[in-house]
């Protein structure tokens, strides 16, 4: 018997491609949980996580290690955003405490740009990261020619994608607005990078992504306007996750 979890259990075929229940039930959670981080909602989360573990299952199962191990970031990420965000959440005395996770919100927290400084810093950091990723993975099929018999599909952009897509975590679980410059610049490099690879489903779902992202950014700079905006105190915007998970509340 096949297992629910297993990428063989077909739940429907889009034209020739079979769809996996694993596959479509980890989409939904997953645009769920854009959804819900554009909407500054502590309910993206747990939805994310349970997300994070569907992908990881199916990219161990179709034998993508390096994207499954990519997901263990992705769970730590979202475990400590989740608890940076339930210590960071914005007072709202006049809400009301029936509002759930998905109308107008009390748990809705504040945001903000990043100081120059360390917007330059991120960028300088994503430069150099993607240039030693790029080095790395391209000399994969050279050092392990057993585990990769052959060399990386277009390694620097594969290295940008992962590199971006690490940073603007990070920066989404510390409330820093320009996380969504990086997820547009993300989606909008992996559409090209997923329909020249062929797997052109994926592309499509990027394209829905780019939208989402977008919303979310224009989301969170209107709730900055209306005076949601935090600017953290001096210093923990250049600090690590270790003095962000025991920043206090604003």
């Amino acid at each position: 018997m096949v297992s629910l979890f297993s990428v063989e259990w077909t739940l429907v075929s889009v034209g020739d491609y079979p769809l996996s229940a694993i596959e479509f039930v980890g989409t939904l959670l997953y645009f769920a949980s854009v959804w819900l981080i554009a909407r500054k909602r502590m309910l993206t989360w747990p939805i994310g996580i349970v997300s994070v573990i569907l992908f990881a299952l199916i990219f161990y199962q179709i034998r993508l290690y390096a994207v499954a191990f990519e997901q263990v970031y992705y769970l730590g990420a979202s475990v400590y955003g989740w608890i940076a965000w339930h210590r960071a959440r914005a007072p709202r005395e006049s809400a009301d405490i029936t509002a759930t996770a998905l109308g107008p919100a009390p748990d809705e927290v504040p945001s903000g740009f990043s100081r120059r400084r360390a917007i330059t810093g991120g960028a300088t950091l994503t430069v150099v990261a993607t240039a030693v990723l790029a080095f790395v993975v391209a000399r994969f099929h050279v050092w392990m020619p057993a585990a990769f018999p052959e060399p990386a599909a277009l390694p620097v952009v594969d290295a940008l994608t992962t590199v971006m897509s690490f940073v603007a975590m990070y920066l989404m679980a510390r409330r820093r607005t320009e996380c969504w410059v990086y997820w547009i610049a993300v989606n909008i490099v992996s559409i090209w990078l997923y329909w020249v690879s062929g797997v052109r489903f994926i592309a499509l779902q990027y394209v829905v992504l780019l939208g989402m992202a977008a919303y979310g950014m224009a989301n969170w700079l209107r709730t900055e306007r209306d005076g949601a905006s935090v600017d953290p105190p001096a210093g923990v915007a250049d600090a690590g996750p270790m003095a962000a998970a025991t920043e206090s509340t604003p």
